[in-house]
């Protein structure tokens, strides 16, 4: 029997598709600044969203963006200012955020099930308006990554250098900041907020063992989060496995086997013997005697 003739599969791989090429599209930048784990820092907080949505009878999803957006803002003034480390900055959001979280969904009368939806994902919930929500914002968060690439890249490589070059270095790390956070609301139902940070970073790790070139890695690894995301949906129809978990699992997998035969052809390289240089022609050979 075919899974996939069903709507809530087709919309499943549909969202997972979206979530696999734009979450790539972004973790690049989080990877360049040494900020890969933003992203589970973010998703805390926007768990506490999804609390305040469930006590108050509001929608989780609208109420989790609100909240990311602001804990995403947050953290970047504190980076900015430089009073706070990123790391500290990044370990409050953690804490306070599932804390809080985990409070007012125990006040609300929602069931643990609802919970988990959120913490692991849910994937194959997903209703035709849920799925034009992760589809608009996808396509805004990858082609602003895209658009604004050269911009981003200078200010991820170096803020000095950017802002002497003219550039708006901080409304361009606010915008980084909120896309971040749009990114982590989308892909809660797709892996949770416990799994999002490999989304967005597996795939540009695993691109990093084969490409020197940003350009280049950006596209490998938004090809490598599109593979994970569905063959991860095709895995979890057929063995009947959680989709989420599914997707992460095979975005490592395909890192640990990158890694091994780059690994493999590196020591290969090594041990060929050099070629002979080629002779100088006798028109340009120099008399020595």
């Amino acid at each position: 029997m075919n899974l996939f003739q069903y709507e809530y599969m087709q919309n499943a791989l549909i969202g997972a598709l979206v979530i696999g090429v734009a979450a790539p599209a972004l973790g690049i930048y989080l990877v360049q600044r040494r900020l890969a784990l933003i992203g589970d820092g973010i998703g805390h907080v926007a768990l506490t969203g999804v609390g305040a949505g469930l006590l108050f009878g509001t929608s989780p999803v609208i109420m989790a963006v609100i909240a990311a957006v602001i804990g995403a803002v947050a953290i970047e003034l504190i980076r900015e200012r430089g009073r706070t480390s990123g790391d500290l900055a990044l370990a409050l959001l953690f804490y306070g955020g599932i804390a809080g979280g985990v409070v007012l969904v125990g006040l609300s009368d929602s069931t643990s099930a609802n919970l988990n939806a959120y913490l692991f994902g849910a994937l194959t919930t997903t209703s035709r308006g849920d799925l034009a929500t992760i589809a608009a914002l996808g396509l805004a968060v990858l082609i602003t990554m895209i658009a604004l690439r050269p911009a981003l890249f200078a200010v991820c490589q170096d803020e000095e250098y950017a802002r002497v070059s003219g550039l708006p270095v901080r409304a361009l790390n606010l915008l980084l900041a909120v896309t971040t956070a749009i990114t982590v609301t989308i892909a809660m139902r797709a892996v949770g907020v416990l799994l999002i940070s490999a989304l967005m970073v597996v795939p540009v790790a695993t691109a990093q063992q084969v490409t020197r070139g940003f350009r280049t890695t950006m596209t490998a690894a938004m090809a490598l989060g599109l593979f994970a995301a569905g063959a991860g949906i095709w895995l979890a129809a057929v063995a009947d496995t959680a989709p989420g978990a599914s997707v992460v699992v095979l975005a490592i997998v395909s890192f640990v086997v990158v890694t091994l035969l780059a690994a493999a052809w590196r020591r290969i390289r090594r041990t060929r013997p050099a070629p002979e240089p080629a002779p100088e022609p006798h028109e340009v050979v120099l008399d020595r005697s």
